[in-house]
């Protein structure tokens, strides 16, 4: 199991302040994420536990960190993407429980929006 207390990447429901995701690195002076396999955690409760959401994301030989403004939230609150410092970018329709690459060739991504 992924568990890491630092990242960049965090983003808060829009609806419900207990829910928040975050996208995890090992350390600052180590920034990768933990074991070379991306994931996004969400709490639903505050931050007293945390899940690890991994469906869809590379497990092995990924080193992919996210800055603070590369994980947003739609305005519904149900889609959420993020970017990463290799270029890779994911899209998750359903709160982070499954993902899809959009794209894995561009520069260093620096920030993510919603429209």
């Amino acid at each position: 199991m992924i568990q890491s207390s630092f990242g960049f990447g965090v983003v808060v429901h829009p609806d419900d302040p207990d829910r928040a995701w975050f996208v995890p690195g090992v350390r600052d002076d180590e920034r990768y994420p933990r074991d070379g396999a991306v994931s996004v955690t969400r709490t639903r409760d505050g931050g007293k536990s945390f899940e690890n959401l991994r469906s869809g994301l590379p497990q092995s030989h990924a080193y992919d960190l996210t800055y603070r403004h590369g994980l947003p939230i739609s305005g519904s609150g149900e889609e959420l993407a993020f970017g990463t410092t290799t270029g890779n970018c994911w899209l998750s329709e359903d709160q982070g429980d499954s993902w899809s690459q959009i794209t894995g060739t561009l520069p260093p991504i620096y920030c993510v929006r919603f429209r």
